[in-house]
């Protein structure tokens, strides 16, 4: 099964009615998509309260890509606000429970920075990280091209296969060593991550500083031609894997939910036990 989504909810315009507060802006959300990705956990280990009110927002069969804690990848600038890793680890598993418990946890996704790079120490914490997470499913996103250079391709992609990454293959400009070609391959027969960040090789090479970065990096309409190519390339992959989680980040000007949609009509999928919709009469 392919499920489409998008990166977060809160800022596809097109998606909710007019005046929708932020607070009720999941609820419209998961009446048109079946996944979505969570991203204020990157910034900060969300509190219960907060995650237990996504779960009851959405609907049953309703899943959740979490991305994990800026501290658990590199991210993070300075010290870490836990007296140990461990303890990091320990706090934002302890975050997942009310998604486990609801059977709405797909996966954690572990982006990790542009310098982590291809070397021995990075691929012994990716075994540390692994061991840590337990029997939590986990995706792998690379944003350093030596893991995919001629020398380390194959060993970079059975290594995820024996440790049971999750492969979160992407779709993004080709701008050097700080991008990763798209790699159609699954490392894990029940899941696979697609991440589509558009291709705006200006953008992602020298993105504005400041808070303005985002309204840069990801600004990018696919194309239909675009889109019809991917097509073939979900639907191989889904040959390879089970299930196939789609996630348009491509929202510098708004266009993931347009592009989530139209692949959507492409594959022509139509999900069930998605929130109803509410009929605005006066439209």
């Amino acid at each position: 099964m392919i499920y489409i989504g998008l990166t977060g909810w809160g800022d596809h315009d097109s998606l909710y009615p007019p005046k929708t507060s932020s607070q009720n802006k999941l609820i419209h959300y998961s009446a048109h998509f079946p996944i979505v990705e969570l991203d204020a956990s990157f910034y900060a280990i969300q509190p219960e309260r907060n995650n237990e009110k996504w779960v009851k927002e959405t609907p049953e069969t309703f899943q959740f890509i979490i991305k994990a804690y800026q501290g658990m990848t590199g991210h993070q600038r300075g010290e870490i606000p836990f007296e140990t890793k461990d303890d990091m680890f320990a706090a934002f598993k302890l975050s997942l429970t009310p998604y486990i418990k609801a059977g709405k946890l797909a996966m954690v996704l572990f982006q990790f920075p542009p310098w982590f790079d291809c070397k021995k120490e990075n691929v012994n914490y990716l075994r540390w990280v692994k061991e840590k997470m337990g029997d939590i499913p986990c995706a792998l996103e690379f944003r350093h091209r030596s893991w995919f250079m001629p020398q380390f391709y194959d060993k970079t992609l059975a290594f995820m296969e024996e440790q049971q990454w999750i492969h979160s293959i992407c779709d993004e400009p080709q701008a050097g060593e700080g991008s990763i070609p798209t790699v159609l391959h699954a490392t894990d027969s029940q899941k696979t991550l697609v991440r589509f960040h558009g291709r705006n090789k200006e953008g992602w090479l020298r993105p504005s500083s400041g808070q303005n970065w985002r309204e840069v990096r990801y600004l990018y309409l696919y194309n239909e031609q675009e889109l019809k190519d991917w097509k073939k390339n979900l639907e191989l992959l889904e040959q390879q894997s089970k299930n196939v989680y789609v996630l348009f980040n491509n929202n510098s000007g708004g266009d993931a939910a347009q592009n989530g949609k139209q692949m959507k009509e492409l594959l022509d999928i139509e999900y069930k036990g998605l929130t109803p919709r509410q009929l605005d009469l006066f439209s």
